[in-house]
């Protein structure tokens, strides 16, 4: 190839000495000797483009470090390149993991990302949220939605992008589609592993009512043993915390009321339970079997290693943002909520007769 060769940026120049301009999309095209089109087409990943052109030009780009500029992308093709993302800050593992996914998946589409965090009253800084996401110039917006009050508050927001939120079975609107993981299922099945067990007495340590996750959850242990013909055991709610689950379960053990099985509706709540009855020698999982849900960092070396349900982030975040870009594109996307996945290891076995 010919022409005027692009330097990379130099951070290490000295002071006097001249800047490096930045390489542009013409450069690009010149050095590849092909048109302003044809690259644009490679950076859009078009069909309409041979193989050995792509890789000409995908060659030159890592060359000379071309990156591409998304204000003017913007500019020309009238599409942002920008999405939004509201969230209400909680430190709980799903909605954290869902957030980083989010915008690990965004950035490999190549969109960048603007987040915003709001906190109650919902009503007022949900909607400030979502006019200062459009104020930036997002082209859609995905909302984290954890709570059903925050929820509500999306419901009756007014907004002019796609919007999308991901709530565990919550329902879309005409104004504001949803998207989840099917959670209800996830409690399903590590309900039927408890009853494929044997187990008959099986309590639920239900997360907060307040949330959807620990609705469907809760909803998905009662479907189970309502189509096993069983009918609910204890069910006690509280915060997903493992302090709480640690002192529900000390009162359990000093009431002499140990079930058979416990379905935690998260694993930070089984390892509190499971440490309480370590403690007062009730063994996991010969007295007493233990599952989780979420399948957080570590589970595998609990003790025992925690039977659990899996959360797959990743494919939550890549199907989320298909449905929201779909929106952006105005074409239709698949919609069915991603299973969730049984993940048994030593703290479940069989019911003793």
């Amino acid at each position: 190839m010919t022409g005027t060769t692009i330097p990379r940026e130099d951070h290490g120049r000295a002071p006097d000495a001249p800047l490096r301009r930045k390489p542009t999309i013409n450069d690009v095209a010149q050095l590849a000797g092909v048109s302003f089109g044809t690259v644009s087409r490679v950076l859009n990943n078009a069909p309409d483009v041979s193989a050995s052109t792509r890789e000409r030009v995908r060659r030159v780009i890592e060359d000379i470090g071309y990156r591409r500029n998304r204000a003017a992308t913007a500019l020309v093709t009238s599409r942002s390149t920008s999405i939004g993302i509201l969230s209400d800050g909680s430190p709980r593992f799903g909605p954290v993991g869902t957030l980083m996914a989010l915008e690990n998946v965004a950035r490999n589409k190549g969109y960048a990302t603007t987040v915003i965090s709001v906190q109650k009253p919902y009503e007022e800084s949900v909607q400030g949220a979502l006019d200062s996401l459009d104020d930036t110039g997002v082209g859609g917006i995905i909302v984290i939605a954890p709570l059903v009050e925050m929820a509500a508050a999306v419901w009756n927001a007014s907004c002019r992008l796609p919007l999308e939120m991901i709530a565990a079975g919550a329902s879309s609107t005409p104004n504001v589609f949803t998207y989840s993981e099917n959670q209800e299922l996830g409690a399903r099945l590590a309900t039927q592993h408890l009853i494929d067990l044997g187990h008959t007495d099986i309590a639920h340590f239900a997360g907060s009512m307040d949330w959807f996750d620990g609705r469907v959850r809760k909803r998905g242990w009662e479907a189970a043993l309502r189509d096993a013909g069983l009918k609910p055991g204890l069910c006690v709610e509280g915060d997903w915390s493992p302090r709480w689950a640690y002192e529900t379960a000390l009162q359990l053990v000093r009431e002499a009321r140990i079930p058979q099985a416990i379905f935690a509706a998260s694993d930070h709540t089984a390892l509190g339970l499971i440490r309480a009855f370590a403690e007062n020698g009730v063994r996991v999982p010969d007295d007493v079997s233990v599952i989780g849900f979420d399948d957080i960092e570590g589970s595998d070396y609990f003790l025992p290693p925690l039977t659990t349900v899996r959360q797959g982030f990743t494919g939550l975040a890549l199907m989320s943002m298909e449905v929201l870009i779909g929106a952006m594109e105005g074409r239709d996307v698949d919609r069915t909520p991603i299973a969730p996945a049984l993940v048994v290891r030593d703290s479940t076995k069989p019911a003793t007769s």
